[in-house]
């Protein structure tokens, strides 16, 4: 896997899809803060969004798609001076799938939207290494390649055959994965830690090197050879991009891989150790406590029994 796969398979990617939301005159939507990540699609019409901790809306056209990543609060609005009405009112009063705000009788804007969830380790392991709002304008190039997942949504979503929510939850993680890839592209620096490492190509070699074999007694001479560049080099760049060594980075994605067969399945610690690539018990659970402040079997315990 590559480390973008990796640490989203990791985290139990899953995307949810609300009802549509079809507006028209003048109207206003505001939402509590989403659970996991939030995203909407322009399929018509334009509106702005609002959302908490940011000067300045939003202006969304059709087309356009955003995922808002931290929980904040946000309205959906046709003007600046609409008085906004609670989501849960608006969604709650939903038929056939579709919600209706507005004072007017044309259908001037459609969105579709919903969230993804993740496992615990979301906010630590992706979320806090992307900015608040992620914008995909739909005039630019880049917007090409979502238009695709878009339209198989909004069709799912319209004509209804067999197993169509589910396909459309697929669906939407295809969406996420394309933002996410086209953030890294359009804007490499604003990325940090793992994700800003996709972006550089030495960095981003190392790290599939080490997601391939989390196992392997990695060195960062060796891994510098993987790489084709110096290990000062390769030391330097991993340092300064990703905010931590390589074999630093190591350690902590090998104590996720076993924090995650610690939650799951029955494996004695042990065993475990010697699947993430240490040699026993006690250097695992130094590793371990050193990462997460806890002993893998006091982890065990904790996180089966909640």
């Amino acid at each position: 896997m590559d480390p973008l796969e990796d640490v989203l398979t990791l985290l139990d990617t899953r995307g949810h899809l609300s009802s549509s939301l079809v507006a028209g005159g003048r109207w206003a939507v505001r939402f509590d803060a989403p659970s996991g990540v939030k995203f909407n699609a322009v399929r018509r019409g334009r509106c702005l969004l609002e959302l908490e901790g940011t000067a300045d809306p939003l202006a969304l056209e059709e087309g356009d798609c955003y995922l808002l990543t931290q929980p904040r609060r946000f309205t959906l609005r046709s003007d600046p001076e609409a008085v906004a009405v609670d989501a849960g009112r608006v969604f709650a009063s939903s038929e056939g799938g579709v919600a209706r705000a507005g004072d007017g009788t044309d259908e001037e804007v459609l969105l579709i939207g919903g969230r993804f969830s993740f496992g615990d380790r979301a906010r630590t392991l992706l979320l806090e290494d992307l900015p608040p709002v992620i914008h995909v304008p739909a005039r630019t190039p880049q917007a090409e390649t979502l238009q695709w997942a878009l339209a198989e949504i909004d069709r799912e979503l319209r004509d209804g055959p067999m197993a169509s929510t589910l396909v459309a939850e697929h669906l939407a993680v295809v969406m996420l994965v394309h933002v996410l890839r086209l953030h890294l592209t359009r804007e490499p620096g604003a990325a940090s830690g793992w994700l800003a490492g996709l972006g550089d190509p030495v960095v981003a070699a190392a790290l599939t090197s080490l997601h391939s074999r989390p196992e392997h007694p990695w060195t960062v001479a060796e891994l510098a050879r993987a790489c084709a560049v110096s290990r000062s080099t390769l030391a330097a760049r991993f340092k300064s991009t990703v905010g931590r060594g390589p074999l630093e980075y190591l350690t902590r994605w090998r104590v996720e891989l076993a924090s995650r067969h610690l939650r799951r399945g029955t494996d004695t610690v042990s065993a475990i150790a010697r699947t993430v690539g240490y040699g026993s018990e006690s250097a695992l659970s130094t590793a371990f406590k050193r990462v997460n402040g806890i002993s893998p079997r006091d982890y065990r315990r904790t996180t089966q029994a909640s």
